[in-house]
């Protein structure tokens, strides 16, 4: 059977797409010609429960119509499950480009509209303050998203292009944490509101001068190979004197960063709102991305009362995360309530053994082979280090061991996992200063590496993001009434 020439065409304007649009305008012309619609519209397969989710959307369709909202409530609170049916199976995201199974989408459009409908129209017997903590019950409940950035180097500004395409879309998480540059860009985006985001992808509006070399003799006095004073100075200009507290107050957004402790017997810890909210953000991050050799450890900075930055637990000193946790997604999950992770990963050293589409590729027998070598490689390899970390002696090279184990046991990848495609000038570029037009070219990169994944990530993350909004609406009309109630008080007592 001869392939249709169109398929060709189509999938050239896929690699070329200079945008979302006419990326989308072509994988939908890929999916007609290659029968990925007709997929769409049968309800029935065998990689989701299709009639569990087909009985819930019948009866929340029934609830709306009959205007009950009592059972509209009850259905909501104790059904919804991101993975309700299997309907988080990977494997319905990998056959279409665009969109999955239309019962799937449908079923999320009825759930997000029917929590706007309760969020937003007077319900006898429901009042605001009621329907807040409803909100708010079962946000925690069913979850959140997250984004994390891995570290990198001057690679990691791919990240910029993630973000740029999850934002486009309403599907950036208020959650996002990051380790090295992962941190740095997690920094800038955590102190700039939506508004603003279009002015922080202009590379021009950013001090891009984070390295500068100082030689091998300052890495043998302990001052590392870069100057730090360079380093700092981009990030303070790039991300201002916020607290992680300020930052939150002014966007919204959760910054979390991954720290490590040069100390024996201290674990690495996650740097947040909740764990340090008067720690400075930029003194956080220049912790993260202080990468052992490279950059002496730091000493982390606090606001005090009187807006004095001071030293925070002076007597410790700290360094890049990424080496022990550069995905802190567990801590995640406790403090956030987080239950799907989008991982935007540009390490160097994890990159070749992620799959071309992503850990949420189906393995086929064409990929076997490099599966099973990148495997044994990796399990290889941490039965090495496991045995040098625990059994010799020299000091220096225990450490290190211990080191490159951790490195080789974790966790790289998440729910989804976007991954650029290297070449050796990338390689090349690492610990160079990036340029404008190196910087608009990672960010398109990264672009379209995410916008496979939207249709999966926004599957996910549509109903989390709605119960989001709604808090905040609810939030909203809940402090209009108490100022509504003190103004009353007031006038009835002056009366």
């Amino acid at each position: 059977m001869l392939k249709d020439p169109r398929i060709a065409k189509f999938r050239k304007m896929l690699a070329d797409a200079p945008n979302y649009e006419v990326w989308k305008a072509a994988a939908l012309e890929l999916d007609f010609l290659e029968g990925n619609a007709e997929w769409k519209e049968d309800f029935a397969s065998d990689l989701y429960h299709y009639e569990v989710i087909y009985d819930r959307l019948s009866n929340l369709k029934q609830y709306r119509q009959q205007n009950d909202v009592e059972r509209l409530k009850r259905a909501l609170r104790e059904g919804l499950h991101h993975d309700l049916g299997n309907m988080g199976n990977s494997a319905l995201y990998t056959r279409s480009r665009v969109g999955t199974k239309h019962l799937i989408e449908e079923y999320i459009t009825q759930v997000c509209e029917a929590l706007d409908y309760l969020c937003d129209q007077p319900v006898p017997g429901f009042p605001v303050a009621d329907k807040l903590q409803f909100f708010r019950d079962t946000l925690t409940s069913y979850g959140r998203p997250a984004l994390l950035l891995s570290g990198g180097a001057t690679l990691g500004v791919f990240h910029f292009g993630v973000i740029k395409a999850l934002w486009e879309k309403g599907l950036l998480p208020q959650v996002i944490a990051g380790s090295s540059i992962g941190a740095i860009i997690a920094g800038i985006l955590g102190v700039h509101t939506d508004a603003e985001i279009p002015e922080m992808l202009i590379p021009e509006n950013h001090n891009l001068k984070a390295w500068k070399w100082r030689g091998l003799l300052s890495a043998v006095r302990g001052d590392g190979l870069m100057d730090q004073e360079e380093l700092r100075n981009c990030l303070r200009g790039n991300i201002g004197e916020y607290t992680f507290e300020e930052a939150y107050q002014r966007t919204g957004r959760s910054i979390n960063v991954s720290v490590s402790p040069v100390q024996a017997h201290q674990k690495a810890r996650l740097l947040c709102g909740y764990t340090s909210p008067y720690l400075m953000v930029w003194s956080a991050v220049l912790a993260s991305a202080a990468v052992p050799g490279i950059f002496p450890p730091v000493t982390l900075m606090k606001k005090d009362i009187q807006g004095n930055t001071l030293p925070y637990m002076p007597r410790l000193k700290f360094v890049d995360g990424s080496v022990v946790s550069d995905l802190p997604i567990e801590r995640l999950m406790h403090l956030y309530d987080v239950n799907y992770t989008i991982v935007s990963q540009t390490n160097p050293h994890v990159v070749p053994f992620l799959s071309q589409r992503g850990l949420d590729e189906k393995l086929s027998l064409g990929n076997l082979p490099m599966h099973l070598l990148k495997s044994e490689i990796q399990f290889h390899g941490q039965g090495v280090f496991d045995y040098l970390r625990k059994r010799v002696r020299p000091e220096l090279l225990r450490q290190m061991s211990g080191q490159l184990y951790t490195i080789m046991a974790q966790r790289y990848s998440g729910d989804v996992t976007i991954a650029p495609s290297y070449s050796f000038k990338d390689y090349s570029r690492m610990l160079a200063n990036p340029d404008p037009a190196y910087v608009r070219q990672m960010i398109l990169a990264g672009e379209r590496a995410t916008w496979p994944k939207i249709s999966m990530i926004r599957s996910h993350a549509r109903i989390s993001k709605t119960l989001e909004r709604c808090v905040r609406r609810l939030k909203q009309q809940n402090r209009r009434t108490a100022e509504l109630r003190l103004i009353s008080n007031a006038d009835s007592g002056t009366s």
